[in-house]
């Protein structure tokens, strides 16, 4: 397990964090395809708090993207750098996931994160804040659709509608499981969103939510319950 530091000059007002986001969305790349789908590795990447003890946990866990066996893991703990304020979210987890992904043994390849990238009311979610700071090709699968309009998709695995703020497609609400409510992808870095779904849906053979999530939620929870963290 790894310490996390957080970085001189992290923002510490919402004012501050705003600022730092409009600074590096122009660095977004959008016109590269990103990995092809089922080769090399991708990590999950996600994080799980504890208030109260003002304590947070990341995981990263690197999947073959062939096979999805688990190649490699790390976890990071720390102090929470920033409160919760919705849109600012990545201020209080990347450099909990930084750490995390330091800590791997091997190059993580595309990571997914448990957000949104694009599919932001700032267009600068985590997952593109993540990918500009690392240049890994990232992208966003979230449970919900934030406060993005989108039609429901059809019920088959694979169907697809876009994640509309007003006329402009942030990203699509995919559906993994046949008849199961849809998972909502968008842009982080360096990918497109046509490549972005077809990495989910690929990484959800079985389940709603890619393995990516599923093995670093559970991954980041178990270490959280049982660390003593002590600054």
């Amino acid at each position: 397990m790894t310490s996390v530091r957080i970085p001189a000059g992290w923002p510490a007002t919402e004012e501050q964090a705003r600022a730092v986001q409009d600074e590096l969305r122009g660095r977004v790349v959008l016109d590269e395809p990103g990995p092809p789908p089922g080769t090399g590795r991708v990590t999950g990447v996600d994080v799980a708090y504890d208030d109260e003890r003002d304590v947070v946990v990341a995981a990263a866990v690197v999947l073959d993207a062939a096979t999805l066996d688990v190649v490699a893991e790390s976890t990071a703990v720390g102090r929470v750098s920033f409160p919760y304020v919705p849109g600012l979210l990545a201020f209080r987890e990347i450099p909990a996931v930084l750490a995390a992904l330091d800590a791997l043994p091997c190059e993580p390849g595309l990571v997914v994160c448990d957000g949104y990238g694009l599919a932001h009311p700032r267009r600068f979610g985590l997952a593109s804040h993540l990918g500009v700071l690392t240049g890994l090709p990232v992208i966003g699968v979230a449970k919900n659709p934030f406060t993005f309009a989108y039609e429901e998709p059809g019920a088959p695995r694979g169907s697809s509608s876009p994640l509309l703020a007003g006329q402009e497609e942030v990203g699509r609400a995919l559906r993994t499981q046949e008849g199961i409510k849809p998972v909502f992808v968008s842009v982080g870095h360096r990918v497109t969103l046509d490549n972005a779904c077809s990495h989910t849906l690929r990484l959800a053979p079985r389940f709603r939510l890619p393995e990516t999530t599923r093995r670093a939620d559970a991954l980041c929870r178990k270490v959280l319950k049982a660390t003593e963290y002590v600054v």
